[in-house]
């Protein structure tokens, strides 16, 4: 076969080839987008910072937490304009609403927020109020019985660390709307009803939280006004767990004794010192030579006994001191002057505090 008959034979493949891949990568995309659309958002967060007073220009701040990769929208009945929240990480959604004047949110206006992926769709009302001390009240019901609950329980993380997951469970009243307040945790924590009556939850741990094994954690279970509580009586944390390990702690402020460096600092003359040795310069000069050598002579003499005054008066001014320098336990290193010898050597242990340096036992 000659190389134009292969270059023939492998266009022609190619031709084959090209439109089976587009067609692959094609059928992948759409099978991407059909996955994404049928997923089901979830919305496992939904917080507002509450403020004191509802005027123009105060700011209320919102944070959602739920399925990644999502569109995140809030309406604040009263409010003016709807506002988008953006993906600051994963799964973790923020935005500010600036109230101005012609809004007319009130402390208990509902907040509704839209979690859309693909083409499903989340919706929730927020159950806090937006002002300091109000509460939340939601739609009236009938009366009826108050919600119980009857059972709340955990399984504890071996670590409370950021990225471990605590599974929260609570049984009780069916139909009712639940969330957690863990301290530590900033916001609160929903639980939606996986079954009748039984409402679950994952709550992966963020590092910015501050949990311990023993903080409390409160699960409020809502029937329209009605409303119950239970705390949890078990630890976070794995009564098995291994300790944590003995973390040393820096002290900022501690070191050693790198050097100490006397420093001598060149004195500056005056102009009394110039202007004394030009005098003198000027009358050795008159000395010297006659006519017009004379009078270069003492140009010279008083240049000369200038710049020599000035440099006996700037050795006169001379002076020196002694400078510390202590390498801390954190990797940076500080100086310290001292006018006079400061009675530390290399390898001293010291303590600075406000610039001034103490033996460190």
């Amino acid at each position: 076969m000659t190389i134009a008959q292969k270059l023939r034979a492998a266009a022609a493949a190619a031709i084959v080839f090209l439109p089976l891949a587009m067609a692959s990568g094609y059928a992948q995309a759409q099978t991407q987008s059909s996955a994404r659309e049928q997923m089901v958002p979830r919305i496992e967060g939904f917080n507002v910072d509450e403020v004191r007073r509802l005027i123009p220009g105060t700011e209320l701040n919102f944070e959602i937490f739920g399925t990644p990769g999502g569109w995140v929208t809030l309406h604040i009945e009263g409010a003016q304009r709807n506002l988008t929240l953006t993906e600051t990480e994963t799964g973790q959604y923020e935005g500010t609403y600036t109230i101005n004047s012609r809004d007319k949110i009130a402390a208990r206006s509902p907040v509704t927020a839209n979690l859309r992926v693909g083409n499903q769709v989340e919706t929730l009302v927020l159950n806090e109020s937006l002002q300091i001390g109000v509460g939340y009240h939601g739609a009236k019901m009938a009366p009826g019985p108050q919600p119980k609950i009857d059972h709340f329980n955990v399984d504890p993380a071996a670590d409370l660390k950021g990225g471990e997951d605590l599974y929260f469970s609570v049984f009780g009243t069916p139909g009712g709307q639940v969330d957690l307040a863990i301290q530590g945790v900033r916001g609160k924590v929903l639980m939606p009803e996986v079954k009748s009556g039984e409402y679950a939850t994952t709550y992966t741990i963020r590092s910015r939280d501050r949990i311990v094994r023993s903080s409390p954690v409160i699960a409020t279970m809502r029937l329209g006004e009605r409303v119950t509580t239970a705390t949890l009586g078990k630890a976070l944390q794995d009564g098995n767990a291994p300790a944590p390990l003995n973390v040393t702690r820096i002290c900022n402020n501690c070191g050693l004794v790198e050097s100490v460096n006397p420093v001598q600092v060149k004195g500056e003359g005056g102009y009394l010192g110039a202007i004394g040795g030009g005098v003198v310069g000027a009358i050795l000069g008159n000395q010297v030579g006659q006519g017009n050598g004379r009078t270069a002579a003492q140009i010279a003499g008083a240049l000369g006994g200038a710049y020599a005054g000035r440099a006996l008066e700037g050795k006169s001014r001379a002076s020196s001191h002694y400078e510390v320098v202590v390498r801390l336990q954190n990797g940076s290193a500080q100086t310290v002057s001292f006018a006079t010898e400061p009675g530390f050597k290399v390898g001293d242990k010291v303590k600075i505090s406000d610039g001034v340096i103490a033996r460190n036992p």
